[in-house]
């Protein structure tokens, strides 16, 4: 997987999202000169500045491919959940440690989880935003790598999950 980002290249940072490399500078870190990503967010604009050696240790990764959309399209129609027995602090816990990942399997996972368990239960506040989160990181992503617009890809999902209470 490639790790080198240019100017202008869209990125996926854990847990905020998409983000698009702004600039590429030398700062001061630590009495020595480092190469850092400067990051916008897409979502929020917030900034995040990445040591461009660290790049993977905090988990920045391209935008998924064509190929893997499929994969995390199979993922959100897969209703083979196992049954949760679990509180909603453990799940939300849980749930969280996969959103950290950053990857974008584990997102789905969570997503469609908590889109099965809603359909049978209400979701506690948390866990309530905890789906839109999910949902928000995954149709950005997805949009971006189809070249879709967001509502287009956010009714597709959402699609999926209302066909499966009805």
């Amino acid at each position: 997987m490639r790790q080198s980002f240019q100017v202008g290249d869209k990125a996926v940072y854990p847990v905020h999202g998409v983000a698009e490399v702004v600039s590429l500078e030398s700062r001061d870190i630590g009495g020595s000169s480092t190469s850092v990503y400067i990051l916008q967010i897409l979502e929020t604009g917030l900034k995040i500045m990445v040591p461009v050696t660290n790049a993977g240790t905090v988990g920045l990764r391209e935008i998924i491919t064509s190929k893997q959309v499929k994969e995390v399209y199979a993922i959100l129609k897969s209703r083979d959940v196992p049954r949760d027995t679990q509180t909603w602090n453990r799940r939300y816990r849980e749930y969280m440690e996969k959103i950290k990942t950053g990857s974008v399997f584990e997102i789905a996972e969570v997503l469609r989880d908590l889109s099965v368990l809603r359909s049978t239960k209400d979701l506690s506040f948390g866990e309530r935003r905890m789906l839109e989160t999910a949902r928000s990181l995954l149709v950005r992503e997805i949009a971006l790598a189809k070249g879709s617009p967001e509502d287009k890809v956010g009714a597709e999902i959402d699609a999926m999950f209302t066909a499966a209470a009805a």
